[in-house]
This record gives structure tokens, C-alpha cells and sequence, in this order.
């Protein structure tokens, strides 16, 4: 039986976002598989019906954003139209072919069909004039900048501009093609559910438009008080009488926990739902396979019940709810609930495990009984020798309890030792999970043992568990991880004690910074789009100015604050040989974070090399292109071979 290999990424196959057909007690969902020819993922939509299953589309491309008309009798998507950007085409149920139903210029996003299923409403941009523009030639022109969040990490292009622009929401009707807009202004537009007499919708005005990280909600023109929160998804109830919203407490700032709460339409009253449990609604797993995802929080299932998703202890899991907020666990596992859907009594459901990369599942509400209905990577799975993580617990320097994972190798024997690799996520809010990770099969296949785990920082824990790293990076939290190292080092004495090695990205690239600074246990490194100067990040990050006040909370008077805590200032102390592995495009973390560690590392006569990956942003590990995903990890891997 073969190991996982990198190039194993051409044959997992991702099973996504289920989207329930009304009356037709069936849904459709994604299927993805990256082409290794063409070098790009393709996406094609699936149906699952009483009949079984079948296949929607399937030219060579993406599809994504799809909905279903109230009568099941029209479906749409979103894929590259006729002048190559996202347009919403439509599939009849009846037969014929789709029919490309907008032509927008820049491209439209999250459509929805009308309650009667007449017409769609979808989002635009519309760009201010610039008036510096010179339409009359094809010269490249200045880019004139007036406000703060001017570029963004995963646009186009080697500066990810974005153009000053709002957006607004307009109405299509389906059988003559007249579009109108519904909602615009000064402000970003966003429609989130129709009412009978109105919408329900969202803006971001405000005064202070660079300082401004929150929304307002507004149900039929009236604004709804929400106490410094944002809303970021909304689902009503048929009888319009109640509205679940999925919100954020900006008092946690980008640590806040989503939570959902019920919002009476006919008083205005906000009940917590969530809240109460300490723990976030939907999910912020790190995976590198689930593609496609479109996770949908909540679902009503009655005028009275929903469902929802909820994230705990490193899984996630389905829950009910009701109208009175009293909740209660229908669905407790280990594994990673990434697309749920429901209506009536089906709950659809696409679901991976540390063994299996996704499929398609339906729970019966009424029997509580879980049905696998896909087997779209069960040739996989049977032709792999896959390690199933062991989960772990701990106590950390100060007993807190700390969870993760350990993965023997793959071909593991008594008797003999093995070398770690210690993997450490990003955000630092996102969180590992029960679910099937690539990148750490591979490196079980290749002979590592792999430790990964959730220290302090990480999501789906409680409150103040996620909250605890703001203001001090590499305190707690490099405690935390260097206490796994304890753990597995105590506990599975075919470790190798010499042969250590570490990697992360993002977050987890900070970190591996301050590691190799900071201790010299580790014999290899290897860094991915990391941070390694909060100085100069805060000014050259598109979220850099926001975030160092959120994270580090320090700004430029406190030097001392942002350079206490960049691993910069402790490059004397490296001795790890580090590899260093950053994308030209990224944004997030720009590239000049890596360079100058580079630089001060070789400076030193420090072992280090460093790889800059084309046309790639901060997503490269789960999202960049199929190629460059195989060079990465054709690059890390080769690194640890060599010295562990």
C-alpha cells in the first residue's frame, strides 16, 4: 500500500457546501479535483436526490456560489462569464442549457434568487472616477490613494490594489433581462435575506471609514442596535417573524468568537444563542484539502427550530436550537462539519475526518441516524496507508490544559527512533482540527513523527482561551508548544530528542522565528509567510495598522513594544539551519518580512535559504496554484530530510 505522497493532491477530491432543493427533499453540492495538466482546480456541481446521484455541470472550470429558487425549479451559479470575470448563469430543472444571465463589467458576487423566483439580486462594485484616470491611452497610469485599506492580500497584480469603489446590490429579472438597482449609497451595500416588505441588509458608513471595523444592520430601513457588533450572515425564519444573525463582539476585536443569536422582526429584541456556551459558532479549521468551502452556520428547519454549527475542542459539530434559545448537541464527533444545510427534517452535510478527506452525509432528524450518501475518495482512501492522529491532552508550564495531535510514521516499528516535526498553525485565531490534513500525512509517509496542537490563541475553546495571546506573542503561547515538545518527548520515547524539527505559516511563521531564536532544540526550521519585524509590518501589511493594535497593541509610539516581540531582534541567537519559503504576492505578510530575516540571518554566516514562489499570495499552501503547492512541499520536505 503506498504512503501519501505529495503529488497525492491530484487525487483527493473535496465535497462541499450542500445547498437544499425546497420541496425536492434533495441538495446539490461541489465536487473539486485539481487538474495537473492544466495546472488549476476545477469545481463541478452535483445533485443528490431519492434517485441517487448525478452531475450538474461539467465544463472545465469553477462554479461556485449556487442557490436554489423557493419552488426548486431554478438553480444558479457563479462562474467566468463571456468577458472572463464571475457572472451568475441559470440551469432550469426542466432541461436546456444554462443560460448566462448578467454581463457586469467587473464581475457580481453572492447572488440570491427573489422569494417569488422572478428575478436574482446580486452584488457589484461600482468604481468612484478617478479624476488622475487617462482613458485615452493604454500607458500604465499613477494610482491615487486617498484612504488606509488600499490593497488587499489575494488580488491580482504585484501591489494588490484595490480600486476606491462601493458596492451595491441590483435586481435582475429572469425573463426580461432588466436589471435595476435596489440598495446604494456612500457605503459597502450588502443584501443578506428579503422580506415581504422589505430587505434585511447591512452598511459599513461611517465617518472614519479607515478606522471602521464593524457594520450596521438594518431590517426595512429601521438600524438595529447591536451594541458594537457586526452581522455577518442573517436567515428568517418562513414566517418573517424571527431572524438568526451571526455576530461578532468587536470588544474581542479579530479574537471574538462568532456567536449567534435570534433577533424578534417584530420587536427587535436580540437573544443569545451561542454566547452562553463559550464556544464559536460555524468554524475556523486549518485544513489544505477542503476546497469550495461555502459554510453555512444556521438553518431553520420549523418557525420555531434550527440548526447550526458550533466549534469545540478541536471539532465541528451540529447542534439544535429554538426560538426560546435553549440548545442541545444532535451530532458530537471527531471530525470537521465544513457545509451543512437543512430543511424539514434532513440536515446535509459535508463531513471530513483525520482519515478521510470529505463527503457528503444527510442526518435524519427525526431518527437521528447519519447516512453516507458519497464515496467520492473511498478508491483513495483504500489505496493509502493513512495514519490516524492520536489525540492528545496536556498540562503546559502552568497546567493549563492544553489539546493536539501525534501521528506515529507511517511505517512505524518498535525499537526503533524516529525524528519530529513539530507543524504549527496560523492566525493566530484559527484552530487544528479532527480532520484530514495532507501536508501532515505526507510527512508521517515520509518517516516523521508530527505533532500539531492548539496552544493558547486557538479557536474553538473558550473566550479568554483565544483572547490570551493579545499583547504578548511568544510568551504563553511559545510555552504552550514547547510543552507539547516536553509531552511527546516524555510519553513516545521513539522520539529522536536530537532530531527536532519545526515548521508554520502565517502565525505559525512568527513563530517558528521566535522558536529558532529562542531555543536551539530544534536541528531544521522551515518558515512559511511569516513575520519577523512588527515595525515594518504594520506600515507594509494590508491589515498591518489594525492588526499590530489588535495583536501586539503597540504602535510606532512604542517601538520597544513591537521590537520586544519581532524575532528580529533575536537573529544573533539562530543557530536552526532555516529555510525560509514566502510568496511574492502576499500581502498579508509581504515578502520584505522574509528578505530582511534572510538578510540578517546570511549577515551572520547563519545556515539559511530562502524561496520566493511566483505569482503566489498568502494562501499558497491551500489555495495557490496546483504546481507551486507541489514545490512547497518538494522544498520543506527536502529540507528536513537533509538535516534530520
Amino acid at each position: 500500500m503506498k504512503h501519501v505522497s505529495i503529488d497525492d493532491i491530484f487525487h483527493i477530491k473535496s465535497v462541499s457546501a450542500p445547498k437544499v432543493i425546497k420541496e425536492e427533499n434533495s441538495a446539490t453540492y461541489y465536487v473539486t479535483h485539481l487538474d495537473e495538466k492544466e495546472n488549476k482546480y476545477v469545481t463541478h456541481l452535483h445533485e443528490a436526490n431519492a434517485y441517487g446521484l448525478k452531475q450538474l455541470t461539467f465544463d472545465n472550470e469553477r462554479v461556485s456560489q449556487v442557490a436554489h429558487s423557493n419552488d426548486g425549479n431554478l438553480t444558479l451559479f457563479v462562474a467566468k462569464g463571456d468577458n472572463d470575470k464571475p457572472q451568475i448563469f441559470l440551469l432550469r430543472r426542466t432541461g436546456g442549457e444554462r443560460e448566462q444571465l448578467t454581463n457586469e463589467t467587473d464581475g457580481v458576487s453572492n447572488p440570491m434568487f427573489s422569494n417569488d423566483g422572478t428575478s436574482v439580486f446580486y452584488h457589484v462594485n461600482v468604481k468612484e472616477e478617478n479624476k488622475d484616470d487617462d482613458k485615452t491611452n493604454d500607458k500604465k497610469q499613477p494610482v491615487h490613494i486617498t484612504n488606509m485599506k488600499y490593497k488587499s492580500d489575494g488580488l491580482p497584480g504585484p501591489f494588490g490594489y484595490k480600486e476606491e469603489s462601493h458596492q451595491v446590490v441590483k435586481k435582475i429579472d429572469i425573463e426580461s433581462r432588466e436589471v435595476e438597482t435596489v440598495l446604494s449609497g456612500s457605503a459597502d451595500y450588502t443584501l443578506l435575506s428579503e422580506l415581504t416588505d422589505g430587505f434585511i441588509y447591512t452598511t459599513n458608513e461611517s465617518d472614519d471609514a479607515d478606522f471602521n471595523f464593524t457594520n450596521t444592520l438594518y431590517v426595512k430601513e429601521k438600524a438595529v442596535a447591536l451594541q458594537n457588533k457586526s452581522v455577518y450572515d442573517v436567515e428568517v425564519s418562513e414566517d418573517e417573524k424571527h431572524a438568526l444573525l451571526l455576530t461578532s463582539d468587536f470588544n474581542y476585536k479579530n479574537a471574538a468568537h462568532l456567536t449567534i443569536e435570534i433577533l424578534d422582526l417584530e420587536t427587535f429584541k436580540l437573544t443569545d444563542v451561542t454566547g452562553k456556551l463559550d464556544r464559536p459558532a460555524g468554524s475556523a479549521v486549518v485544513q489544505d484539502v477542503q476546497q469550495s468551502e461555502e459554510t453555512k452556520v444556521f438553518s431553520w428547519i420549523s418557525n420555531r427550530e434550527f440548526v447550526f454549527l458550533l466549534s469545540e475542542d478541536g471539532a465541528v459539530n451540529l447542534y439544535k436550537g429554538n426560538v426560546d434559545a435553549e440548545v442541545q448537541p444532535l451530532l458530537q464527533s471527531e471530525h470537521n462539519i465544513f457545509g451543512m444545510d437543512a430543511y424539514d427534517d434532513k440536515v446535509y452535510l459535508t463531513i471530513s475526518t483525520p482519515i478521510s478527506p470529505s463527503e457528503l452525509y444527510v442526518f435524519d432528524l427525526n431518527t437521528n441516524q447519519l447516512t453516507q450518501l458519497t464515496e467520492e475518495n473511498s478508491e483513495y482512501i483504500e489505496s493509502r496507508k493513512i495514519v490516524t492522529p492520536e489525540s492528545i491532552r496536556f498540562g503546559s508550564f502552568d497546567d493549563e490544559e492544553i489539546h493536539g495531535w501525534f501521528m506515529k510514521p507511517a511505517d512505524f516499528k518498535e525499537n526503533e527512533k524516529y525524528p519530529l516535526v513539530v507543524n504549527i498553525h496560523g492566525g493566530p485565531h484559527a484552530f487544528y482540527a479532527h480532520t484530514f490534513f495532507h501536508e501532515m500525512q505526507v510527512l508521517a509517509g515520509l518517516g516523521y513523527a508530527v505533532l500539531f496542537t492548539n496552544p493558547r490563541g486557538s479557536h474553538s475553546y473558550s473566550q479568554k482561551f483565544v483572547d490570551h495571546v493579545r499583547g504578548d506573542y511568544g510568551n504563553t503561547d511559545y510555552k504552550d508548544i514547547m510543552a507539547s515538545v516536553d509531552y511527546a518527548l516524555e510519553v513516545y520515547d521513539f522520539i529522536d530528542e536530537d532530531k527536532l524539527g519545526v515548521t508554520g505559516g502565517s502565525y505559525g511563521g512568527f513563530m517558528t522565528n521566535w522558536i529558532v531564536g529562542h531555543t536551539n532544540r530544534f536541528k531544521a526550521a522551515v518558515t512559511q509567510r511569516s513575520i519577523s519585524n512588527w515595525i515594518s509590518f504594520r506600515g507594509v501589511s494590508d491589515i498591518g495598522y489594525y492588526f499590530t493594535d489588535w495583536q501586539i497593541q503597540a504602535g510606532l509610539n512604542d517601538i520597544e513594544k513591537l521590537w520586544h516581540h519581532s524575532p528580529l531582534k533575536y537573529v544573533d541567537n539562530v543557530e536552526t539551519p532555516l529555510l525560509i519559503l514566502h510568496s511574492e504576492y502576499d500581502f498579508r505578510c509581504p515578502i520584505e518580512q522574509a528578505e530582511q530575516f534572510y538578510i540578517e540571518l546570511k549577515y551572520r554566516k547563519k545556515t539559511a535559504e530562502f524561496v520566493r514562489f511566483p505569482d503566489a499570495d498568502h494562501n499558497l499552501s491551500r489555495t495557490g496554484a496546483p504546481h507551486l503547492r507541489v514545490k512547497r512541499l518538494e522544498y520543506m520536505t527536502e529540507w528536513f530530510n537533509k538535516y534530520l
